[in-house]
């Protein structure tokens, strides 16, 4: 591979990485058109390291692309929303049974600075970062447990909850009363594994609660304000 092409390879990635972080933290809507000229002209890169970009996106379901319509943030449907958390409801739970049983004093001082980020983005008012952060919480938790394939899965349907929370999510107060991360902290570092699966069956059940399955995406906001740095 040429230095030229590992070169635009590398700068397509920054870029679907930068993407993926707005949508995470709900710059970039549910819905919203991905310009590739525009896209382009805000990262100072070519229209092939776009689309370069953008079909990593689509691989990882978080944009889609179709003939004549370009591309946008992918917009999961209701029935995709019950299925996500369903799936999530099925794996977590066990998944944090095996990391209480697993977790060390440095996964612990992990997921507590996950926790402490977590809590500053919400004093901030800055609703889609912590939000973003949760979903890590997560992903960590999953990765502590020791178990690759259901981890990666896990990291897959965390990053389809951030869209299904932007669309569908009504309870938007519940973010600053959620203890639930605390609790299961404690759960994890006392090693207590029944505990910790019960909580978080719980957790997820509260969070499938909060949605608003009849309701509709925010107003895309212009791509120049949401990738701002």
């Amino acid at each position: 591979m040429s230095d030229a092409v590992s070169a635009m390879d590398g700068t397509s990635i920054t870029v679907a990485g930068r993407l993926a972080l707005a949508i995470h933290e709900h710059r970039l809507p549910p819905g919203t058109k991905l310009i590739e000229d525009e896209v382009g002209e805000i990262f100072g890169v070519s229209r092939t390291v776009v689309r370069s970009a953008l079909q990593q996106l689509a691989h990882d379901r978080l944009v889609t692309m179709q003939k004549n319509r370009g591309a946008h943030v992918a917009q999961p449907t209701i029935r995709e929303a019950r299925e996500v958390f369903e799936a999530r409801s099925l794996l977590e739970p066990r998944t944090a049974r095996s990391a209480a049983a697993r977790s060390t004093p440095t996964d612990i001082a992990r997921l507590q600075a996950h926790i402490d980020e977590e809590h500053l983005a919400i004093h901030a008012g800055d609703s889609g970062r912590a939000l973003r952060l949760s979903g890590l919480f997560h992903v960590e938790i999953a990765r502590i447990a020791d178990q690759d394939t259901i981890a990666a899965f896990i990291a897959q349907l965390v990053a389809r909850s951030s869209l299904i929370i932007a669309l569908y999510w009504q309870k938007r107060t519940a973010l600053c009363e959620s203890h639930a991360h605390d609790a299961l902290l404690r759960a994890l570092a006392d090693g207590k594994a029944g505990l910790a699966e019960d909580l978080m069956k719980g957790h997820l059940l509260d969070l499938v609660s909060s949605l608003d399955l009849r309701g509709a995406a925010a107003a895309p906001t212009s791509l120049k304000d949401a990738l701002r740095p």
